[in-house]
């Protein structure tokens, strides 16, 4: 698989979502009126600006969460060659680990697992 293969396939892929987002311009109906515009919440109008400071605490558990679904995503290629690699897998797979966990002890002391 040379370049000429890469590119061919960077142009493709550019052109069918460029050519899904033009298609749905072109063939989907579009109106604009002043309630589009407007921030939407579970069909309450909103009072006052819709810029307002949200708690610090979901962002982090939102990061937490991103952190250990990442472990998995690892975990997975390691435990099939596991055995083909042997004790140096083992040694490798238990420092990952040690270092999520410190972080997860981390958060905890932080008390960014505490849901308000």
């Amino acid at each position: 698989m040379g370049s000429s293969a890469l590119i061919l396939l960077l142009i493709c892929g550019i052109a069918f979502a460029g050519g899904g987002i033009l298609l749905s311009k072109a063939l989907a109906k579009t109106s604009q009126n002043l309630q589009k515009g407007l921030p939407y919440e579970c069909g309450i109008p909103t009072i006052g600006t819709s810029w307002i400071q949200f708690n610090v605490g979901y962002y982090l558990f939102a990061l937490i969460f991103l952190v250990f679904d990442v472990e998995l995503v690892f975990m997975y290629p390691w435990a099939v060659v596991v055995k083909e690699v042997g004790m140096a897998a083992l040694i490798e797979i238990l420092i990952f680990i040690f270092i999520l966990f410190m972080g997860f002890l981390y958060a905890w002391r932080k008390g960014a697992l505490k849901w308000i």
